[in-house]
């Protein structure tokens, strides 16, 4: 997989050639601020999201997210979880240990609520966070896990091994979407060239497993695909994509500018 070092959007840059298209597999309501960054650069965004995400409430979720925010660490794995357990609890009164994230969107969530220590990876995946110093030896510690059924199940496995007993609470749920054909019809008449971004491993084997074959063969043949993470890399090449770089993170202006920069074409000497 090519390397693909960090970008930042250029402000005000001009459209490129005759159009082109970002796929998006964020959740279900949350790609305003990419539609308008992918407009910025001359694209269209074609949203074709897995799921959307809905809260959870309940004194058995207030009890069990109280017993994860009192735990030795405490690791927030998405905005969505920072957003969900401040509609249950004061996060910043109820701050009495170091807080960690995934990556600098949920840490600016965090301090938001006006949390204080909190750590984040320059790396913005799992594996970044394992590697935080302050994670460097857990034996014996209560790691809070505040997060949403399914994924990022490499953390508290990698937790648990080192010696770390985990108090997971679940503060939001994905509720699984179907592909809409009118969306997948609009798709298949976008602009090319494509550009398909991955920045959740569940997001796309659920987007994947419900594309038609034509549409999954155009992608596999055609589409540059832009992934956060090299695991993310790994399994779009197993799914048979061809062209995949690597963005500097997750966060909408790195996945739309690494995008943009896989149209770029470089000029000859």
């Amino acid at each position: 997989m090519q390397a693909m070092a960090d970008h930042t959007i250029p402000t005000g840059a001009a459209a490129s050639g005759p159009g082109w298209t970002f796929i998006s597999l964020r959740p279900q309501g949350q790609n305003s601020a990419l539609r308008r960054a992918v407009a910025g650069l001359g694209g269209h965004a074609v949203a074709l999201p897995p799921w959307r995400l809905q809260r959870l409430h309940g004194t058995p979720v207030v009890r069990q997210l109280q017993r994860a925010l009192n735990c030795d660490r405490v690791v927030f794995t998405s905005p969505a979880a920072v957003a969900a357990a401040a509609c249950l609890l004061p996060l910043a009164a109820a701050q009495c240990s170091p807080w960690l994230t995934v990556g600098e969107g949920t840490a600016r969530a965090l301090q938001a609520q006006g949390a204080g220590e909190v750590h984040a990876p320059q790396r913005m995946d799992s594996e970044g966070l394992l590697a935080l110093p302050v994670l460097a030896d857990v034996r014996g510690l209560r790691v809070g896990l505040v997060t949403a059924p399914g994924g990022r199940g490499l953390i508290a496995a990698q937790l648990q091994a080192a010696g770390a007993s985990i108090e997971r609470a679940d503060v939001y749920r994905r509720r699984l979407l179907r592909l809409r054909p009118r969306v997948l019809a609009r798709l298949a008449h976008s602009a090319s060239p494509w550009v398909l971004a991955v920045s959740s491993g569940e997001a796309l084997q659920h987007f994947w497993q419900q594309l038609p074959p034509a549409l999954q063969q155009r992608l596999q043949a055609h589409a540059n695909v832009v992934v956060a993470s090299e695991r993310l890399g790994e399994q779009a090449q197993a799914l048979g994509l061809q062209r995949v770089v690597r963005a500097g993170g997750p966060t909408t202006a790195q996945l739309v500018s690494a995008a943009h920069a896989t149209l770029t074409v470089p000029a000859a000497n």
